[in-house]
């Protein structure tokens, strides 16, 4: 159903105006510091948060203060609560059309599930006191991401799901190739003291959430092909896998 496309639309367009809109709050407040500015003179060094500096422009430091932190909140709630619906709406797709490659598919719907998880926790820990269950659900979850977006473009290349593949394919892989290398950048620039790095760190971080959300965009038309009768059919045993079983009346 035509209607379905809605779905991948709107979790990207959660992410998207959620995360930046926090950004602009908490830059109007002066809570983070600008993107565009990567003079140190106003930094607040971690842990020691004084009156009047800002704190680096982070995702996550975004959502530090008030008012900012309850829409940090219910973006980052919304956003893995809609990214698990994904996860397994595009698993039953898989199940449906091509059950040969169903093994595949479960691995990376674990991955995904891990990945929503461990955002739900970083979105509920606020990193101002509770610093390090968030960093450690927000590890996880760009850590499973990476696996997932890997295992995705895999399927992409083994399924034919939309006859598009030989466009979307290639486009997956730039992507994936780019949330790969950007992870690993991050997670070094991250655990750097000098500002220049931490800052790099920010930016690296915004690059990570926009990649997902043009990737998960990308998804659209998949999900023109979506029904769901799929999501019956994969709630229920195929009739083949079902033991045999006898009745007595």
């Amino acid at each position: 159903m035509i209607l379905w496309v809605i779905f991948p639309i709107t979790l990207s367009l959660v992410s998207f105006l959620g995360t930046w809109s926090v950004y602009g709050i908490a830059l109007a407040n002066n809570h983070v510091c600008s993107l565009s500015d990567w003079g140190d003179d106003n930094y607040c060094l971690r842990g020691n948060h004084t009156t009047g500096c800002c704190l680096a422009p982070t995702i996550s430091s975004s959502g530090t203060n008030a008012p900012e932190n309850s829409l940090f909140t219910a973006t980052i709630n919304a956003g893995a609560f809609m990214f698990l619906l994904f996860c397994i709406l595009h698993h039953a797709h898989i199940m449906e059309k091509h059950a040969c490659h169903a093994m595949l598919s479960k691995i990376a719907l674990v991955f995904g599930v891990v990945a929503a998880m461990g955002a739900f926790a970083a979105g509920n820990c606020n990193p101002g006191y509770l610093a390090l269950l968030h960093y450690f659900g927000a590890a996880i979850s760009f850590m499973c991401i990476c696996f997932y977006t890997v295992l995705l473009t895999w399927l992409t290349g083994k399924c034919t799901l939309t006859g598009y593949e030989k466009i979307l394919h290639p486009l997956r892989i730039v992507s994936t190739i780019v949330q790969a290398i950007v992870t690993i950048c991050y997670t070094v620039m991250f655990a750097q003291e000098e500002y220049f790095y931490v800052h790099l760190s920010a930016v690296f971080e915004w690059m990570l959430s926009v990649n997902l959300e043009l990737f998960e965009l990308s998804y659209a038309m998949e999900f023109c092909f979506f029904s769901s009768y799929m999501i019956s059919n994969l709630l229920n045993e195929r009739d083949e896998e079902k033991p045999l079983m006898l009745t007595l009346s």
